[in-house]
């Protein structure tokens, strides 16, 4: 194995998935959305970019649906809330980019998100020097569950994706780093992973805090 880590950041840095999840709740509500159509949609479209989202949005709920209005209303309500309320940092955050630093990894992330957000994100928390390589879901044709991010993050890294970890929170994740050739670790978040996902992690744990002790005891065999 390489001495490199890959992160994905809605779920696994942050707990941002619950905020979006929730406004696009409040948005159906709003608009009058099927609220069973709308928890199907969250469901299914963790993990993808923006454009995936788009596509199923529309296969979902029909050509005259308006996701650009939609997906606009809702980075509105995202950012005045966490510019209100901050954006809460998950548990291990700090602790683990600052032992991968200090041990030689070479860190990455690969987020579905645009890498606008992302890199507001990590400023926001002020982790943003502790990677090396940063890519969005607007850097790839293909999100996740395809492979096309973790890719191009691991060669970024010039790493290879066989010997590299994944840290992931949702099942497109999982499938997008086991399909790159990596390591999938999973800490979920709001998707506990079915036995489709279970048979192709390498580990699960509950929180980053965990990861790193796996990673220290690797290190010392």
């Amino acid at each position: 194995m390489s001495r490199a880590v890959v992160f994905d950041m809605d779920g696994v840095l942050f707990d941002s998935e619950r905020i979006i999840s929730q406004i696009w709740r409040e948005i159906s509500i709003l608009d009058g959305i099927d609220s069973d159509q709308m928890e199907i949609a969250i469901g299914k479209c963790t993990g993808l970019n923006h454009t995936d989202i788009g596509i199923f949005f529309h296969n979902h709920f029909g050509d005259e649906f308006d996701y650009s209005g939609f997906r606009k209303r809702a980075a509105e309500m995202f950012h005045k809330k966490v510019d209100t309320e901050g954006l809460p940092v998950k548990k291990g955050v700090y602790e683990i980019l600052s032992y991968l630093s200090e041990s030689s990894y070479k860190i990455g992330l690969a987020s579905s998100s645009s890498t606008e957000s992302i890199h507001k994100n990590l400023e926001r928390a002020k982790i943003t020097d502790y990677f090396q390589v940063i890519i969005g879901g607007d850097m790839v044709e293909h999100s996740k569950p395809e492979p096309d991010i973790y890719l191009k993050a691991c060669s970024n890294l010039g790493v290879d994706p066989y010997g590299c970890f994944a840290i992931e929170d949702s099942p497109n994740g999982i499938r997008s780093a086991k399909a790159a050739g990596m390591y999938p670790i999973m800490v979920p978040d709001m998707i506990q992973p079915n036995e489709e996902i279970t048979a192709i992690l390498y580990k699960q744990y509950d929180s980053l805090i965990d990861v790193m002790e796996h990673l220290k005891e690797m290190e010392d065999r």
